[in-house]
């Protein structure tokens, strides 16, 4: 828990202002820095794809989704978790952002795709156990990938707001595919 102090925090207030403002949507990014984290030294993005390839990727899986008839999100991170690239179709439902991210963290945390872990944490019972315990993912879905240069994770691309996982990660990999000759 102590390698994600900040995430944490980040969707507890998001959880506390949802519940208390319960007319309004959810928040699906993190709260304004505090002054203390201001004054901290801001080190570089992690290992991640370009945003020009991130922004090609996002599109291309969201377009594939709009002509199946989804209005998704498409989400694209660095090796970290930090998001690249957040692009959402018009008309796709605001927790798709929080859905897709939690897709996110079920890949760099597991190191496969949403669609595996789900599959592993149904016939484990303490997998299961373990990613309902994790704030960041709660619940396995499909629709996540990892985008790899050689044998290196450098991110994930996820995608949400078809009705099932399954058409997510169809969206997600012809995303991937449009770029993966030029991921470094």
């Amino acid at each position: 828990m102590t390698r994600y102090p900040f995430a944490v925090a980040c969707l507890m207030l998001g959880a506390t202002v949802a519940h208390a403002q319960s007319d309004r949507v959810a928040p699906t990014i993190a709260p304004a820095p505090t002054s203390e984290e201001m004054k901290q030294a801001r080190p570089p993005r992690a290992r991640g794809i370009s945003a020009q390839l991130a922004v090609e990727a996002a599109r291309q899986a969201n377009d594939v989704c709009l002509r199946n008839g989804y209005k998704t999100t498409a989400l694209v991170t660095d090796s970290a978790g930090v998001p690249i690239v957040l692009l959402a179709n018009d008309g796709a439902a605001a927790i798709t952002q929080r859905v897709a991210m939690s897709k996110i963290w079920a890949v760099l945390t597991y190191r496969k795709t949403s669609g595996e872990v789900s599959d592993n944490a149904a016939k484990d019972p303490a997998l299961a156990a373990q990613i309902k315990g994790n704030p960041l993912i709660e619940t396995a879905r499909q629709g996540a990938i990892p985008i790899i240069s050689g044998t290196t994770i450098v991110g994930a691309l996820a995608v949400s707001g078809a009705p099932g996982g399954d058409k997510d990660e169809v969206c997600a990999r012809a995303g991937l595919a449009k770029i993966q000759e030029r991921v470094s």
